[in-house]
């Protein structure tokens, strides 16, 4: 079977929506295959492989030049991917080609999840819920739609470990566990379940490698772009503020997440200049206004949210601190989240935080918080 075949089958069957966290693959059974058949196997991929990086790297480039452009979005932009799937020359074609989402507004490669966001509007997302297992998916809007079939991007699954609580996040919605292969990071809170951490334990992978060993439902590849190593770094904090009298009003939050301030401009992060310097940036939620006729605190979230919660939050960066980023003044909304049905939620992020960062973030947002309300 020759390779494009291969992992253009593979990415069909990797985006599709996650069915949940039940089972997953431990309960699959796979035939035997005999030693020599694999042998045959193996050596019939490593000859595809090479006639495909016989290329010449002008028409390689071009081509994948050409896929990019004529797939701007998504299902259509797993061609791109799949160009980057089918050898070392392939993706390092495709990661030259690809911008990030800061210039072009697109999340193509799992890398692109931890880049930050386009700068001129938000990137529109949803979360949606499931109570009963307690996991949380990430899906990126693909039409006007508060809600659609969406483009799966990460998972959550929260675990209650004695006082604290911690969500896992991963690539993969079925496999969200602790010490996952596929893990982005993880979120802790303290017992109130008022302050929380966020960490990136992105562990490094050994390229083409795992598309043989496993296949299962994922954004996208992990042999596309490896990451640099990194074990429980902690990434940023946020805190709910505690509401000692007692008073009527909406939760009021505190982010501070690092955030580079001179990106480079790869969609690979190990093709990725190291960034200049790397600084905290302080969110806060912006206040709502009291509506004397509805009787309800209001903030316009410009028809991305329909129901009141007091889950519903905007972020702001504070006077004073968006120089470094150029976020602008107090009335640029870095981020923001709402309710749009029982257990479906939007979230539209920007510049300069990422997508993993505004999912960890909304994250914080679900659980009962007695003492800030």
């Amino acid at each position: 079977m020759a390779l494009w075949r291969r992992s253009s089958s593979w990415l069909t069957s990797c985006s599709r929506a996650p069915a949940g966290i039940g089972g997953g693959n431990e309960a699959k059974v796979s035939p035997e295959v005999a030693p020599e058949d694999a042998a045959e196997q193996i050596h019939e991929e490593a000859e595809d492989e090479e006639r495909w990086s016989r290329l010449l790297p002008e028409l390689l480039t071009d081509i994948v030049r050409r896929v990019d452009a004529g797939a701007e979005r998504w299902p259509p932009r797993r061609d791109v991917v799949a160009c980057a799937c089918v050898c070392r020359r392939w993706r390092d074609a495709a990661v030259a080609v690809v911008r990030p989402p800061l210039e072009c507004g697109r999340i193509t490669f799992p890398s692109s999840l931890k880049q930050p966001g386009p700068r001129d509007a938000p990137m529109h997302c949803f979360i949606r819920r499931n109570k009963s297992t307690s996991t949380f998916y990430l899906y990126l809007s693909l039409t006007q739609a508060l809600t659609d079939k969406g483009k799966f991007l990460l998972a959550a699954r929260r675990f209650r470990h004695g006082a604290h609580t911690e969500y896992i996040i991963s690539y993969d919605s079925d496999d969200l566990y602790p010490g996952s292969n596929s893990g982005v990071g993880k979120l802790r809170s303290d017992f109130l379940g008022t302050k929380f951490v966020m960490y990136d334990n992105q562990k490094p992978y050994d390229g083409a490698k795992s598309l043989k060993s496993r296949s299962s439902r994922r954004f996208a590849s992990k042999q596309i772009s490896p990451h640099d190593s990194g074990d429980n770094l902690e990434v940023g904090q946020v805190s709910y503020r505690f509401n000692f009298l007692k008073s009527r009003g909406p939760r009021r939050m505190h982010c501070s997440i690092q955030c580079p301030v001179g990106q480079g401009t790869a969609s690979d992060p190990s093709k990725e200049k190291p960034p200049s310097t790397s600084s905290s940036l302080s969110l806060k939620n912006k206040a709502p206004r009291w509506h004397d006729h509805l009787q309800c605190w209001c903030l316009n979230f410009h028809g991305r949210v329909t129901v009141a919660s007091v889950k519903n939050f905007q972020l702001v960066a504070p006077a004073g601190t968006s120089d470094p980023w150029g976020v602008g003044d107090e009335e640029t909304v870095i981020l923001q989240f709402g309710k749009i049905e029982d257990d479906a939620f939007t979230m539209d992020f920007r510049h300069p935080l990422s997508a993993y960062q505004a999912f960890a973030i909304c994250l914080t947002s679900f659980g009962t918080k007695l003492a800030c309300e």
